[in-house]
């Protein structure tokens, strides 16, 4: 596509508020455990929780650019564009209204992490005097595989981080497409031609987040 281009709404707020939250929840999380002050880290943990349990709600509910379906492509148009992906030419650029195809499978891949990390964090046992408000329905040796997990997993997370900041760096190198501001503004510029997509309501996003909460409260008092 090509001609004029004009500025488009293609991020929602929620989206966005959610994509910032989530990055200083995870940097908290690590300090919180790196000082030893497990209780914040336990609390941090469930908000966490709570945050993605209303992306995945979002993910079927929200707006266009949320939806797994919008952004899930064929995995082959995923391996297909990063295989063009020093080829394309930059005029080319910026033009996909939210995740790239490979982008799309960035996202579930962080997602399921943070969620692996989330949920092994409810069970796990830190130490002696300090454990997830969900441990005590395991026994010894169950306690001591899930914390295995947490541990292990972090790095797993850690590396796909690493990865999803070099990709944020090398589009903007390679292929002169900034991805940060359109998560920071929620616009893009787009040929005019280029149809809008459907912005779900932030009250809904509001209403959904309550739900999510309401999950996570019920679950961690048990």
């Amino acid at each position: 596509m090509s001609g004029i281009k004009l500025s488009m709404r293609v991020w929602d707020a929620p989206v966005r508020l959610f994509h910032w939250l989530l990055a200083a929840l995870v940097v908290a999380l690590y300090v919180s455990q790196y000082l030893d002050r497990m209780w914040l880290h336990y609390r941090l943990g469930e908000v966490t929780l709570s945050l993605l349990i209303f992306r995945l709600l979002w993910g079927f509910w929200g707006s266009d650019t949320a939806r797994f379906a919008h952004f899930l492509a064929r995995p082959s148009a995923a391996f297909a564009h990063l295989a063009g992906f020093r080829s394309a030419k930059r005029s080319e650029n910026a033009e996909t209204i939210g995740h790239n195809p490979a982008g799309g499978w960035m996202v579930v891949v962080l997602l399921l992490l943070l969620f692996a990390q989330a949920l092994s964090g409810l069970f796990a046992r830190a130490d002696q005097h300090s454990a997830g408000p969900l441990n005590h329905y395991l026994d010894k040796s169950a306690s001591d595989l899930v914390s295995t997990f947490h541990s292990w997993n972090f790095y797993a997370l850690l590396a796909a981080i690493i990865v999803h900041l070099i990709a944020i760096a090398a589009y903007a190198v390679w292929r002169g497409e900034d991805l940060v501001r359109p998560m920071i503004s929620g616009k893009k510029r787009l040929p005019a031609a280029t149809r809008a997509p459907r912005l779900a309501s932030s009250w809904l996003a509001f209403l959904l987040y309550l739900v999510a909460g309401a999950i996570v409260a019920v679950a961690v008092t048990r």
